[in-house]
């Protein structure tokens, strides 16, 4: 049965799709490089039924608001659609040589990298979604991926208005290089936190009691928006054994809860 978003939301659809097809399965093999910046676009938008997907902008655009009594107004100018490509390459060849670097914290250029790309804007539509998967992509790429288990995009959602406020600050002065990233990093890692704190919830105490370990991988995989293998399970549950979280799996399996996916080494699971 298809969610209800998924049917009154395509583009969220579209996004988890991108997710699931192209970020959680095929991170280690992509990169913060323009060509899989675009494909990734090409993937996303293509999932939402568009096809200028992959491309970046051909017109200028603008940031709206909309204050108390309804009046818009331009909030933020983003990179001219001319200047687009040139400030891609200028952003991808910084990251990568920033990454280079041993004395630079990971988690806290992400986040820079992150909003630079939301200033320049580079796509006629999908530059929010797009920020999320790259978001997830860079994360994932450094050995944090606990948005494999719990919904990074909710996470943002749920604290959209800080989120926004966050944005807007860091954003102010983008273009004359006069901003400042702490807000915008603040509130990165604040959800990423989120993101753990709902993972950890897993190995919550219940009433005194610790949730037994049936429960705990049954909880995992259902609440998972991905397929997991059960290498991926073990991971996520190190206390548990192959053998219980296999037959956990079977039981699973034969209730209807989840199916399972491909065979042998390659089999995943993922709620019905």
């Amino acid at each position: 049965m298809r969610h209800k978003a998924s049917v009154a939301f395509p583009h969220i659809t579209a996004y988890f799709k991108a997710l699931s097809a192209y970020i959680s399965k095929e991170y280690v093999h992509i990169d913060f490089r323009q060509s899989d910046i675009l494909r990734l676009h090409e993937i996303m938008m293509s999932f939402a039924g568009y096809e200028y997907g992959g491309q970046y902008k051909t017109d200028d655009n603008v940031i709206l608001e909309i204050d108390a009594d309804g009046n818009r107004r331009v909030r933020f100018r983003p990179t001219s659609a001319s200047e687009t490509p040139k400030a891609m390459e200028q952003l991808e060849l910084a990251y990568l040589d920033a990454r280079g670097n041993a004395n630079i914290n990971q988690l806290l250029l992400i986040p820079c990298v992150i909003l630079d790309f939301l200033c320049i804007h580079p796509f006629r539509d999908g530059n929010g979604r797009m920020s999320r998967l790259l978001s997830l992509l860079l994360l994932y790429k450094n050995g944090f991926d606990a948005g494999k288990y719990v919904s990074f995009e909710e996470q943002i959602n749920n604290y959209k208005t800080y989120y926004y406020e966050a944005l807007r600050q860091s954003s102010a002065g983008w273009e004359t290089n006069e901003n400042s990233y702490f807000p915008f990093i603040e509130n990165f890692l604040s959800t990423l936190y989120m993101c753990y704190k709902e993972l950890d919830k897993r190995f919550a105490v219940v009433h005194g009691k610790k949730i037994t370990k049936k429960a705990r991988i049954e909880a995992t995989v259902l609440n998972s928006l991905t397929p997991l293998s059960k290498a991926e399970i073990c991971k996520i549950l190190p206390d548990v054994s192959p053998t219980t979280v296999e037959a956990v799996l079977g039981v699973m399996v034969k209730t209807g809860l989840i199916k399972r996916i491909g065979a042998g080494r390659m089999t995943k699971y993922i709620k019905a």
